[in-house]
């Protein structure tokens, strides 16, 4: 990508979904990424103050992201409480109640004018094909609204600052709500074993194939397994970046960014031109979290991002799947800590497993597993007696069999006409045995 993109990214036709999906393909994107040909929806305008327009919130809120990272608490009370604007004017005037944050505008708002660079990065973005889109938006991803009431128990500013993203940019002709609306994120392990690659690929193309979003973040090993089976299964994709939707991070993952991008979305809270910085992958994670039904961890060792969107996804109450691995991988330590730590965690392993979890009560069943079955699991028990009687060489009388089986002759003769029948034992001359090339099959 490196800045640029192929002309006309803003306003091709997305492709059509695979037929079965029960979504239906957009049209050209709008200003607000929404299908033109689609009738306007009502704007909800309640977040935005009497007076202002919805284009000042809009780069406000850009503005906004500028000066502090996104999650901000205080930042986030501000704008819900007087608007974006308002709570600019209040930041860059240093009526700001948190002290670090203050630090913060100043260090940032030392660098430009943040409304310049606001309108900066709107410019870019058109020139992009990307937008940006704010909860005043018809396509606004509701889920994500229920970070204003996430509460974590663990310290540091990253489980503090947990709070809805501001605005969102993104690249792509899909709604951003209609790709999140039936979406399931899939995480794990950026050194992706065998293992992990093959189990994360089959789930993904299944979950595709059956009209579901696969959201990941990108990254190596993992993400990059389940946005590629999601494409090849002519599905839906939606990578959450911890950068620039123009900034290929990381860079040997730059032509799926563009495929993404194509028939897919990127999504970031930052502006084009951010830096991947290593805080803003664990920031970004929430969204992921957020915005989805549910998410699969697949492969993740004890610390890592994965363990730490699980965590997220736990306390939004959203489903959290877990795919066991080797009790000998690092690599499953994660995994396997999730599992004994919330009882809310499901373990799945495949894709049945998966859709049950994630669907409407009654839209999937997945079937217990069951070992291969054998004639004789419908045998009732005295008919079963009769047959574990049989000599496994040579033959038996009927009142041998009912000696060994513990049954009277009578119930034996009976039985043998059942079991004969039934193929699992035959006559002879010299009595009762067993069918040839049947014998182990039959007696285990």
């Amino acid at each position: 990508m490196n800045g640029s993109t192929p002309d006309g990214t803003g306003d091709r036709p997305a492709p059509s979904r695979p037929s079965g999906t029960g979504r239906p393909a957009p049209g050209k994107a709008t200003g607000v990424g929404r299908p033109a040909a689609e009738p306007p929806r009502f704007v909800d305008t309640t977040s935005i103050p009497a007076g202002a327009r919805v284009g000042d919130d809009r780069a406000a809120r850009v503005a906004l992201t500028l000066l502090a990272e996104p999650g901000n608490r205080t930042v986030w009370t501000m704008v819900r409480s007087d608007g974006a604007p308002a709570a600019l004017d209040r930041l860059l005037s240093g009526d700001i109640p948190d002290p670090a944050l203050r630090a913060a505008v100043l260090a940032r708002a030392a660098a430009g004018d943040p409304r310049r660079l606001a309108e900066a990065a709107l410019r870019r973005a058109e020139r992009l094909g990307a937008r940006v889109v704010v909860p005043a938006d018809p396509d606004w991803p509701q889920r994500v609204e229920e970070l204003g009431a996430l509460e974590l128990d663990t310290g540091g500013r990253i489980n503090h600052d947990v709070r809805p993203p501001l605005c969102l940019w993104v690249r792509g002709a899909w709604p951003l709500d209609e790709a999140f609306h039936r979406s399931v994120a899939i995480v794990g392990a950026r050194a992706a074993t065998g293992y992990g690659t093959h189990v994360t690929t089959d789930l993904a193309y299944g979950l595709a194939e059956h009209g579901w979003t696969v959201v990941s973040g990108g990254a190596f090993g993992i993400d990059s397994a389940a946005h590629r089976a999601a494409l090849t299964a002519g599905g839906l994709t939606v990578a959450v970046l911890a950068c620039g939707v123009d900034r290929p991070y990381p860079a040997g993952n730059a032509a799926l960014f563009e495929r993404i991008a194509d028939t897919g979305l990127l999504v970031s809270e930052w502006p084009p031109g951010s830096d991947p910085l290593r805080h803003r992958f664990l920031i970004r994670n929430r969204v992921i979290a957020a915005a989805t039904a549910g998410a699969i961890v697949v492969e993740a060792a004890a610390r890592s991002g994965a363990v730490q969107t699980m965590g997220r996804v736990l306390s939004l109450r959203r489903k959290a799947m877990v795919v066991p691995g080797p009790v000998t991988s690092a690599l499953s330590v994660g995994c396997h800590k999730l599992l004994r730590a919330d009882p809310a965690t499901r373990l799945v392993t495949d894709l049945p497993q998966v859709l049950e979890e994630i669907g409407a009560i009654g839209e999937y069943y997945a079937d217990p597993p069951r070992g291969a079955q054998h004639a004789r699991d419908t045998l009732d028990e005295e008919s079963a007696l009769v047959l574990e009687a049989v000599p496994r060489r040579g033959a038996a009388g009927p009142d041998q069999l009912a000696a060994t089986a513990g049954l009277s002759v009578r119930t034996v003769l009976r039985r043998l006409s059942l079991l004969e029948v039934a193929g699992l034992v035959v006559r002879r001359d010299d009595g009762i045995a067993l069918p040839p090339r049947s014998g182990s099959s039959v007696r285990r």
